[in-house]
């Protein structure tokens, strides 16, 4: 028999499950990909690359604490503001809710103009700052509110806090870091920060859920 927290716990992960699928089925759709296309995922980890039908020469940077879990895959360690690789040394450069936790505007920029400098094309997806439901903390209109009221209510109630019971310290740790570190964009900013890609919104009942700034190969 299962408890309702462990049950709250499995629909989150399918529901987040379906949600990867189809923005992995929507840029397999966008992008010729074979065998042979060389791709960077910054950030990422092997489980988004399980949905496609092919999987490509593959390149994930991540910090190094970061768990290896695909032999097929090239682990890299690395900072996504500072890549180490030469200009357009990938066909396609791919990105997944990573740009928003990277920390101030000018490490987004930095962020932005390593995907451009090393990526012939690229796909890169944020949470879109105005979609009413926060999506860390799972809580509407959380992270429209100032500093002092938002850390006020996360240390009392949130629906992620809810939904997965963390342990204190795990609890405090996540908090710590949506306060300080995680910056969400909209639309005005992603296209600041990608000039000349193509903004492409994932919509859930209506709202831009997400955004994905998307250039073609040059």
């Amino acid at each position: 028999m299962t408890t309702g927290t462990e049950d709250r716990d499995y629909r989150i992960v399918r529901i987040v499950r379906w949600f990867r699928r189809r923005r992995m089925q929507r840029f397999e759709a966008t992008f010729t990909i074979t065998a042979r296309t060389r791709v960077l995922d910054v950030g990422g980890t092997s489980m988004n690359w399980a949905y496609l039908s092919v999987r490509p020469r593959l390149v994930i940077l991540n910090t190094g604490r970061e768990r290896r879990d695909a032999e097929s895959v090239t682990w890299v360690a690395g900072d996504g503001c500072s890549l180490p690789f030469p200009d357009a040394a990938f066909d396609i450069v791919f990105s997944n809710s990573v740009i928003e936790h990277v920390g101030s505007p000018e490490r987004q920029r930095l962020f932005a103009g390593e995907i451009a400098r090393v990526g012939r094309a690229y796909w890169v997806q944020t949470p879109n700052r105005w979609f009413p439901v926060e999506p860390h903390l799972l809580t509407p209109f959380l992270h429209w509110l100032p500093v002092s009221v938002r850390a006020w209510i996360t240390r009392r109630f949130t629906v992620w806090q809810w939904v997965t019971r963390p342990a204190p310290d795990h609890r405090e740790f996540y908090i710590e870091h949506f306060l300080d570190d995680i910056r969400l964009l909209g639309p005005a900013e992603m296209k600041g920060l990608f000039p000349g890609a193509r903004l492409v919104r994932e919509r859930l009942l209506g709202l831009t859920k997400s955004l994905v700034a998307v250039r073609m190969p040059r």
